[in-house]
Protein backbone atom coordinates (compact mmCIF):
# COMPACT_ATOMS: atom_id res chain seq x y z
CA UNK A 1 0.00 0.00 0.00
CA UNK A 2 2.80 2.30 0.98
CA UNK A 3 4.57 1.60 -2.21
CA UNK A 4 1.75 2.13 -4.30
CA UNK A 5 1.06 5.70 -2.87
CA UNK A 6 4.23 6.57 -3.19
CA UNK A 7 4.67 5.57 -6.76
CA UNK A 8 1.34 7.61 -7.03
CA UNK A 9 3.01 10.61 -5.28
CA UNK A 10 6.33 10.87 -7.65
CA UNK A 11 4.00 10.61 -11.06
CA UNK A 12 2.28 13.33 -9.98
CA UNK A 13 4.49 15.75 -8.98
CA UNK A 14 6.61 14.65 -12.51
CA UNK A 15 3.67 15.50 -14.34
CA UNK A 16 3.25 19.07 -12.80
CA UNK A 17 6.87 19.90 -13.05
CA UNK A 18 6.23 19.29 -16.84
CA UNK A 19 3.23 20.77 -17.16
CA UNK A 20 4.79 23.97 -15.35
CA UNK A 21 7.70 24.15 -17.73
CA UNK A 22 5.65 24.80 -20.55
CA UNK A 23 3.42 27.17 -18.78
CA UNK A 24 4.13 31.03 -20.27
CA UNK A 25 2.72 32.50 -16.95
CA UNK A 26 5.48 30.90 -15.13
CA UNK A 27 8.66 31.86 -17.22
CA UNK A 28 7.06 35.54 -17.01
CA UNK A 29 7.52 34.91 -13.56
CA UNK A 30 10.96 34.89 -13.35
CA UNK A 31 12.91 38.33 -13.57
CA UNK A 32 16.31 39.61 -13.70
CA UNK A 33 18.06 41.31 -10.49
CA UNK A 34 20.45 43.80 -9.59
CA UNK A 35 23.07 42.99 -7.91
CA UNK A 36 25.97 45.52 -7.04
CA UNK A 37 29.83 44.41 -7.13
CA UNK A 38 29.28 40.88 -9.06
CA UNK A 39 32.17 39.16 -9.84
CA UNK A 40 34.17 39.71 -13.10
CA UNK A 41 37.33 39.11 -14.83
CA UNK A 42 40.43 41.00 -13.10
CA UNK A 43 41.94 43.86 -15.46
CA UNK A 44 45.62 44.71 -14.07
CA UNK A 45 48.50 46.38 -14.76
CA UNK A 46 48.85 50.24 -15.07
CA UNK A 47 47.88 50.88 -18.61
CA UNK A 48 48.51 54.74 -19.70
CA UNK A 49 47.32 56.09 -23.10
CA UNK A 50 50.36 57.96 -25.44
CA UNK A 51 48.21 58.65 -28.50
CA UNK A 52 45.19 57.42 -30.20
CA UNK A 53 44.61 57.24 -33.98
CA UNK A 54 41.20 58.13 -35.68
CA UNK A 55 41.85 57.55 -39.41
CA UNK A 56 43.71 54.70 -40.38
CA UNK A 57 44.87 51.23 -38.41
CA UNK A 58 48.47 51.18 -37.10
CA UNK A 59 50.52 48.47 -36.84
CA UNK A 60 54.20 49.68 -35.70
CA UNK A 61 55.81 51.74 -32.58
CA UNK A 62 59.04 52.30 -32.27
CA UNK A 63 60.32 55.13 -29.92
CA UNK A 64 63.81 55.83 -30.35
CA UNK A 65 66.67 56.87 -27.58
CA UNK A 66 65.65 60.49 -27.43
CA UNK A 67 62.06 59.77 -26.96
CA UNK A 68 60.40 60.36 -30.05
CA UNK A 69 57.86 58.43 -31.42
CA UNK A 70 57.61 56.64 -34.74
CA UNK A 71 54.18 55.11 -36.07
CA UNK A 72 52.94 53.17 -39.13
CA UNK A 73 50.19 52.33 -40.65
CA UNK A 74 49.69 49.71 -43.66
CA UNK A 75 48.04 50.21 -46.72
CA UNK A 76 45.68 46.59 -46.39
CA UNK A 77 42.52 48.85 -47.39
CA UNK A 78 42.09 51.91 -45.11
CA UNK A 79 42.31 55.44 -46.91
CA UNK A 80 46.15 55.82 -45.65
CA UNK A 81 47.52 59.54 -46.80
CA UNK A 82 50.90 58.00 -45.10
CA UNK A 83 51.90 55.11 -44.37
CA UNK A 84 54.93 56.44 -42.05
CA UNK A 85 54.26 58.92 -39.10
CA UNK A 86 55.59 60.78 -36.12
CA UNK A 87 53.61 61.41 -32.73
CA UNK A 88 53.98 65.58 -32.24
CA UNK A 89 51.69 66.96 -29.59
CA UNK A 90 49.44 64.38 -29.49
CA UNK A 91 49.14 64.69 -33.60
CA UNK A 92 50.32 61.95 -36.02
CA UNK A 93 52.02 63.89 -39.06
CA UNK A 94 53.96 62.24 -42.32
CA UNK A 95 58.07 61.41 -41.76
CA UNK A 96 59.88 62.08 -43.40
CA UNK A 97 57.67 64.37 -45.38
CA UNK A 98 54.32 63.67 -47.28
CA UNK A 99 56.57 63.31 -50.44
CA UNK A 100 58.14 59.98 -49.87
CA UNK A 101 54.25 58.34 -48.68
CA UNK A 102 52.71 58.72 -51.72
CA UNK A 103 52.92 55.76 -52.41
CA UNK A 104 54.10 56.43 -55.90
CA UNK A 105 54.60 52.93 -57.73
CA UNK A 106 56.77 54.39 -60.33
CA UNK A 107 59.50 54.84 -58.44
CA UNK A 108 59.24 51.97 -55.91
CA UNK A 109 62.66 51.48 -54.12
CA UNK A 110 62.25 55.46 -53.77
CA UNK A 111 58.39 55.65 -51.82
CA UNK A 112 56.89 53.67 -48.87
CA UNK A 113 54.37 52.02 -50.47
CA UNK A 114 52.88 49.86 -47.57
CA UNK A 115 55.16 49.88 -44.53
CA UNK A 116 54.54 47.01 -41.95
CA UNK A 117 57.37 48.19 -39.19
CA UNK A 118 59.48 50.97 -37.87
CA UNK A 119 62.29 50.22 -35.77
CA UNK A 120 64.88 52.74 -33.94
CA UNK A 121 68.33 50.89 -34.29
CA UNK A 122 69.91 52.84 -31.19
CA UNK A 123 72.55 53.97 -33.18
CA UNK A 124 70.10 57.36 -33.71
CA UNK A 125 68.58 55.85 -37.01
CA UNK A 126 65.06 55.04 -37.57
CA UNK A 127 64.74 52.14 -39.94
CA UNK A 128 61.48 51.16 -41.89
CA UNK A 129 60.41 48.11 -43.63
CA UNK A 130 58.49 48.31 -46.38
CA UNK A 131 56.30 45.18 -47.54
CA UNK A 132 55.88 46.88 -51.09
CA UNK A 133 52.41 44.81 -51.00
CA UNK A 134 49.25 46.66 -50.48
CA UNK A 135 46.51 44.80 -49.99
CA UNK A 136 48.83 41.91 -49.17
CA UNK A 137 48.91 41.61 -53.12
CA UNK A 138 52.27 39.87 -54.28
CA UNK A 139 54.97 42.49 -53.36
CA UNK A 140 55.97 44.99 -55.75
CA UNK A 141 58.97 44.00 -57.85
CA UNK A 142 61.94 46.08 -57.03
CA UNK A 143 59.58 47.83 -53.73
CA UNK A 144 60.63 45.55 -50.53
CA UNK A 145 63.14 47.50 -48.74
CA UNK A 146 65.11 48.39 -45.65
CA UNK A 147 65.16 52.12 -45.34
CA UNK A 148 67.20 54.25 -42.55
CA UNK A 149 66.58 57.77 -41.90
CA UNK A 150 69.24 59.70 -39.93
CA UNK A 151 67.30 61.21 -37.08
CA UNK A 152 69.47 63.99 -36.51
CA UNK A 153 68.46 65.69 -40.26
CA UNK A 154 65.04 63.47 -41.16
CA UNK A 155 66.91 62.47 -44.41
CA UNK A 156 67.02 59.30 -45.70
CA UNK A 157 70.52 57.45 -45.83
CA UNK A 158 70.55 54.35 -46.63
CA UNK A 159 68.00 51.94 -48.83
CA UNK A 160 68.44 48.44 -49.19
CA UNK A 161 65.88 46.77 -51.70
CA UNK A 162 65.39 42.98 -51.03
CA UNK A 163 66.95 40.80 -53.46
CA UNK A 164 65.11 38.86 -56.07
CA UNK A 165 66.36 35.32 -54.54
CA UNK A 166 64.67 35.83 -51.04
CA UNK A 167 61.43 37.50 -52.21
CA UNK A 168 58.61 34.47 -52.77
CA UNK A 169 55.43 35.62 -54.85
CA UNK A 170 53.84 35.31 -51.17
CA UNK A 171 56.33 37.25 -48.89
CA UNK A 172 55.37 39.51 -46.58
CA UNK A 173 58.18 41.09 -44.54
CA UNK A 174 56.69 41.76 -41.46
CA UNK A 175 59.48 42.60 -38.59
CA UNK A 176 62.55 43.37 -38.27
CA UNK A 177 65.87 43.56 -35.22
CA UNK A 178 69.73 45.07 -36.17
CA UNK A 179 72.80 44.02 -34.73
CA UNK A 180 76.05 46.31 -35.23
CA UNK A 181 78.12 43.84 -33.44
CA UNK A 182 78.79 41.76 -36.42
CA UNK A 183 80.20 42.13 -40.01
CA UNK A 184 81.04 45.63 -41.32
CA UNK A 185 77.76 47.49 -40.74
CA UNK A 186 76.06 44.94 -38.93
CA UNK A 187 72.84 43.00 -39.67
CA UNK A 188 69.58 42.77 -39.66
CA UNK A 189 66.99 39.78 -39.28
CA UNK A 190 63.44 40.02 -40.63
CA UNK A 191 60.74 37.48 -40.69
CA UNK A 192 58.52 36.50 -43.39
CA UNK A 193 54.69 36.27 -42.28
CA UNK A 194 53.57 34.90 -46.08
CA UNK A 195 49.55 34.72 -45.22
CA UNK A 196 50.17 30.91 -46.85
CA UNK A 197 51.36 29.39 -44.16
CA UNK A 198 54.84 29.22 -44.52
CA UNK A 199 57.44 31.79 -43.55
CA UNK A 200 60.80 31.91 -42.82
CA UNK A 201 63.64 34.63 -41.84
CA UNK A 202 65.59 36.61 -44.19
CA UNK A 203 69.31 37.57 -43.26
CA UNK A 204 70.60 41.19 -44.68
CA UNK A 205 74.11 41.95 -44.54
CA UNK A 206 73.73 46.27 -44.02
CA UNK A 207 77.00 46.81 -45.75
CA UNK A 208 76.79 44.78 -49.15
CA UNK A 209 73.14 44.71 -48.77
CA UNK A 210 73.10 40.91 -49.67
CA UNK A 211 70.48 38.70 -48.26
CA UNK A 212 69.45 35.33 -47.83
CA UNK A 213 66.48 32.63 -46.63
CA UNK A 214 66.52 30.78 -43.72
CA UNK A 215 64.17 28.55 -42.27
CA UNK A 216 61.93 28.84 -44.92
CA UNK A 217 58.96 26.35 -44.48
CA UNK A 218 60.36 24.99 -40.43
CA UNK A 219 57.70 24.63 -39.22
CA UNK A 220 59.06 27.08 -36.24
CA UNK A 221 58.54 29.57 -38.88
CA UNK A 222 54.97 28.21 -40.72
CA UNK A 223 51.30 28.43 -39.41
CA UNK A 224 50.86 25.81 -36.70
CA UNK A 225 48.12 23.48 -38.36
CA UNK A 226 46.97 22.60 -35.01
CA UNK A 227 46.33 26.25 -34.08
CA UNK A 228 42.41 27.59 -33.57
CA UNK A 229 42.32 31.02 -32.16
CA UNK A 230 39.70 32.56 -30.16
CA UNK A 231 39.52 36.08 -30.17
CA UNK A 232 36.69 37.91 -27.57
CA UNK A 233 34.82 34.70 -27.75
CA UNK A 234 34.94 34.01 -31.56
CA UNK A 235 36.90 31.61 -33.21
CA UNK A 236 39.20 33.76 -35.92
CA UNK A 237 38.77 32.59 -39.55
CA UNK A 238 38.41 34.28 -42.79
CA UNK A 239 35.08 34.63 -43.09
CA UNK A 240 33.02 36.37 -46.84
CA UNK A 241 30.03 37.94 -47.40
CA UNK A 242 29.46 34.59 -49.80
CA UNK A 243 29.61 32.29 -46.40
CA UNK A 244 32.71 30.65 -47.37
CA UNK A 245 36.03 31.01 -45.36
CA UNK A 246 39.29 29.79 -44.71
CA UNK A 247 41.94 29.25 -41.69
CA UNK A 248 44.25 31.55 -39.71
CA UNK A 249 47.35 30.88 -40.91
CA UNK A 250 50.01 33.66 -40.92
CA UNK A 251 53.60 32.92 -40.58
CA UNK A 252 56.41 34.17 -38.48
CA UNK A 253 56.27 37.51 -37.35
CA UNK A 254 57.11 38.52 -34.06
CA UNK A 255 61.17 38.83 -33.87
CA UNK A 256 62.97 40.27 -30.96
CA UNK A 257 66.80 40.16 -30.18
CA UNK A 258 68.89 38.70 -26.47
CA UNK A 259 71.06 41.20 -25.57
CA UNK A 260 74.01 39.76 -26.10
CA UNK A 261 72.83 39.29 -29.91
CA UNK A 262 73.50 35.64 -29.69
CA UNK A 263 69.91 34.44 -29.72
CA UNK A 264 66.98 35.16 -32.26
CA UNK A 265 63.73 34.81 -30.62
CA UNK A 266 60.54 34.88 -32.88
CA UNK A 267 57.07 33.66 -33.53
CA UNK A 268 54.44 32.78 -36.11
CA UNK A 269 51.19 34.78 -35.98
CA UNK A 270 49.12 31.49 -35.88
CA UNK A 271 50.70 29.93 -32.57
CA UNK A 272 50.86 29.78 -29.43
CA UNK A 273 55.09 28.66 -29.17
CA UNK A 274 58.24 30.97 -28.79
CA UNK A 275 61.18 29.77 -31.21
CA UNK A 276 64.86 30.67 -30.57
CA UNK A 277 67.91 30.02 -32.92
CA UNK A 278 71.66 31.04 -32.41
CA UNK A 279 72.52 33.78 -34.51
CA UNK A 280 75.66 32.72 -35.42
CA UNK A 281 74.25 29.65 -37.44
CA UNK A 282 71.49 32.06 -39.41
CA UNK A 283 74.73 33.73 -40.46
CA UNK A 284 76.98 31.12 -41.48
CA UNK A 285 76.47 29.89 -44.95
CA UNK A 286 78.35 26.78 -43.81
CA UNK A 287 75.36 25.33 -41.67
CA UNK A 288 72.94 23.49 -43.68
CA UNK A 289 69.48 23.65 -43.32
CA UNK A 290 68.75 20.84 -41.63
CA UNK A 291 71.86 21.46 -39.41
CA UNK A 292 69.88 24.86 -38.62
CA UNK A 293 66.12 23.45 -38.58
CA UNK A 294 67.65 20.49 -35.88
CA UNK A 295 69.36 23.85 -33.83
CA UNK A 296 65.66 25.62 -33.67
CA UNK A 297 64.84 25.52 -29.89
CA UNK A 298 61.03 24.90 -29.16
CA UNK A 299 60.50 27.57 -25.91
CA UNK A 300 57.02 26.16 -25.09
CA UNK A 301 53.52 27.61 -24.85
CA UNK A 302 53.53 31.77 -24.31
CA UNK A 303 50.17 32.36 -25.88
CA UNK A 304 49.20 33.91 -29.45
CA UNK A 305 51.32 36.81 -30.11
CA UNK A 306 51.73 39.30 -32.56
CA UNK A 307 54.79 41.23 -32.02
CA UNK A 308 57.95 40.47 -29.94
CA UNK A 309 60.60 42.70 -28.11
CA UNK A 310 63.42 42.15 -24.98
CA UNK A 311 64.92 44.21 -23.01
CA UNK A 312 68.51 44.86 -21.86
CA UNK A 313 68.33 42.57 -18.84
CA UNK A 314 67.21 39.64 -21.04
CA UNK A 315 63.25 39.18 -20.80
CA UNK A 316 61.32 39.19 -23.84
CA UNK A 317 57.87 40.83 -24.11
CA UNK A 318 54.82 39.26 -25.75
CA UNK A 319 51.45 40.11 -27.03
CA UNK A 320 48.57 37.82 -26.15
CA UNK A 321 45.80 38.84 -28.18
CA UNK A 322 43.64 36.03 -27.36
CA UNK A 323 43.58 37.22 -23.58
CA UNK A 324 44.15 41.01 -24.11
CA UNK A 325 47.37 40.54 -22.45
CA UNK A 326 51.26 41.49 -22.30
CA UNK A 327 53.26 38.63 -20.82
CA UNK A 328 56.86 38.75 -19.84
CA UNK A 329 59.48 35.55 -19.94
CA UNK A 330 61.79 36.15 -17.48
CA UNK A 331 65.50 35.00 -18.13
CA UNK A 332 65.26 31.95 -16.30
CA UNK A 333 61.96 30.77 -18.40
CA UNK A 334 59.38 31.70 -16.48
CA UNK A 335 56.12 33.66 -17.80
CA UNK A 336 54.59 36.16 -15.94
CA UNK A 337 51.51 38.38 -17.00
CA UNK A 338 52.39 41.99 -16.50
CA UNK A 339 49.13 43.57 -18.10
CA UNK A 340 45.58 42.76 -18.71
CA UNK A 341 43.16 45.12 -20.23
CA UNK A 342 39.44 44.48 -22.46
CA UNK A 343 41.37 47.65 -23.82
CA UNK A 344 44.28 45.54 -25.63
CA UNK A 345 42.45 44.28 -28.37
CA UNK A 346 45.35 42.90 -30.53
CA UNK A 347 48.68 43.88 -29.01
CA UNK A 348 50.49 44.32 -32.32
CA UNK A 349 54.23 45.82 -32.32
CA UNK A 350 56.31 46.52 -29.11
CA UNK A 351 58.99 49.41 -28.39
CA UNK A 352 60.82 49.74 -25.15
CA UNK A 353 61.26 53.77 -25.06
CA UNK A 354 64.82 55.05 -22.81
CA UNK A 355 62.29 56.16 -20.13
CA UNK A 356 62.18 52.66 -18.83
CA UNK A 357 58.25 52.04 -20.50
CA UNK A 358 56.94 49.14 -22.97
CA UNK A 359 55.30 50.85 -25.75
CA UNK A 360 52.37 49.17 -28.32
CA UNK A 361 49.81 49.63 -30.41
CA UNK A 362 46.34 48.04 -29.74
CA UNK A 363 44.76 47.87 -33.46
CA UNK A 364 41.63 45.63 -33.22
CA UNK A 365 42.76 43.52 -35.84
CA UNK A 366 40.58 40.75 -35.26
CA UNK A 367 37.73 43.39 -36.00
CA UNK A 368 39.15 44.05 -39.83
CA UNK A 369 36.13 42.97 -42.29
CA UNK A 370 37.73 39.77 -43.80
CA UNK A 371 37.09 38.28 -40.33
CA UNK A 372 33.40 39.47 -40.40
CA UNK A 373 31.93 38.58 -43.49
CA UNK A 374 32.58 41.94 -44.63
CA UNK A 375 31.28 43.94 -41.82
CA UNK A 376 34.08 46.47 -40.18
CA UNK A 377 33.68 45.99 -36.61
CA UNK A 378 36.75 48.03 -35.27
CA UNK A 379 35.83 50.90 -33.36
CA UNK A 380 37.92 54.07 -33.85
CA UNK A 381 40.14 55.39 -32.47
CA UNK A 382 43.36 52.83 -32.04
CA UNK A 383 45.56 53.07 -29.43
CA UNK A 384 49.28 53.23 -28.28
CA UNK A 385 49.94 52.03 -25.14
CA UNK A 386 52.40 52.19 -22.68
CA UNK A 387 53.26 50.23 -19.02
CA UNK A 388 56.28 50.78 -16.79
CA UNK A 389 58.66 47.61 -16.91
CA UNK A 390 61.69 49.47 -15.62
CA UNK A 391 64.05 48.22 -18.05
CA UNK A 392 66.03 49.49 -21.28
CA UNK A 393 65.88 48.03 -24.78
CA UNK A 394 68.45 45.53 -25.37
CA UNK A 395 71.46 46.91 -27.02
CA UNK A 396 72.42 46.98 -30.53
CA UNK A 397 76.04 47.27 -30.50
Amino acid sequence: MSTLFHSFVRKTLIATSVAAMGTPALASAIVPIHVENQARERAYGKLETVAVFHGAMPTGVAVTEGGRIFVNFPRWGDDVPFTVGEVRGGKVVPYPDAAINRGDTSAPARQFLSVQSVVADGRNHLWVLDTAAPKFGPPQAGGAKLVAIDLSTDKVVKTIVFPPEVMREQTYVNDVRFDYRVGKAGVAYVTDSSLSGTGGIIVVDLDSGTAVRRLTGDRSTSADPSFVPMVEGETLIGRNPDGSTSPFTVASDGIALSPDGKTLYYCPLSSRHLYAVPTDMLRDPNVSEAQLAAAVRDLGEKGASDGLEADAQGAVYAGDYERNAIRKRLPDGQWETIAHDPRILWPDTMSIGPDGYLYFTANQLHRQPGFHAGKDLRQKPYSLFRIRIDAAPAPTR
